[in-house]
């Protein structure tokens, strides 16, 4: 088998396997739909370019990861300085037939504030939620962020007591 063919057959196992993480962790870095496919698409090109250099050193799920958020991070980056100062067009979202719609609003609402505050986080403390929420345990995340597993604990316990409070006060406001 050549070098290309073991690319494209680990990229292929990685993308099946990681393929909806990715389009949750482009959504929680990029609020513009054309732009969070544009970042999707980045991610993807990333992993298949840098799995000619995987060598199972570390679990996929870590290669994974770092190679996606760096990624994010990059794209949140550059954002950042192009898109200063402007304000996002809202779109609105075709409702799902035979659903309650103010269900469906309330729940719609609820992950975009949680999407919203998520991308307002510095780049370590939104790498760290994002696993978090993937379900990775604190030794998968330290592993992927550089971090101890002690810091991770606690950044975890600090962004849920924040995130807690915020959205209290938004619901009081």
């Amino acid at each position: 088998m050549s070098d290309t063919s073991d690319q494209d057959a680990r990229y292929k196992e990685a993308a099946g396997k990681f393929g909806p993480a990715l389009q949750r962790l482009a959504r929680a870095s990029e609020a513009n739909p054309e732009r969070r496919r544009d970042l999707l698409q980045d991610m993807h090109v990333a992993l298949w370019q840098s799995m000619a250099g995987f060598d199972g050193r570390c679990a996929l799920s870590t290669w994974v990861w770092r190679v996606a958020h760096n990624v994010a991070a990059s794209h949140v980056g550059k954002e950042r300085r192009t898109h200063q100062g402007r304000v996002p067009i809202e779109h609105v979202a075709e409702l799902p037939d035979g659903r309650s719609l103010a269900a469906e609003l309330e729940a719609s609402d609820a992950l975009e504030r949680l999407h919203a505050w998520i991308r307002r986080l510095g780049p370590p403390d939104r790498q760290i939620l994002t696993l978090y929420l993937e379900s990775l345990s604190g030794a998968e995340i330290a592993e992927i962020s550089g971090l101890s597993p002690g810091a991770v604990a606690t950044r975890i316990s600090r962004l849920k007591t924040q995130l807690k409070k915020d959205f209290e006060e938004a619901k009081h406001d």
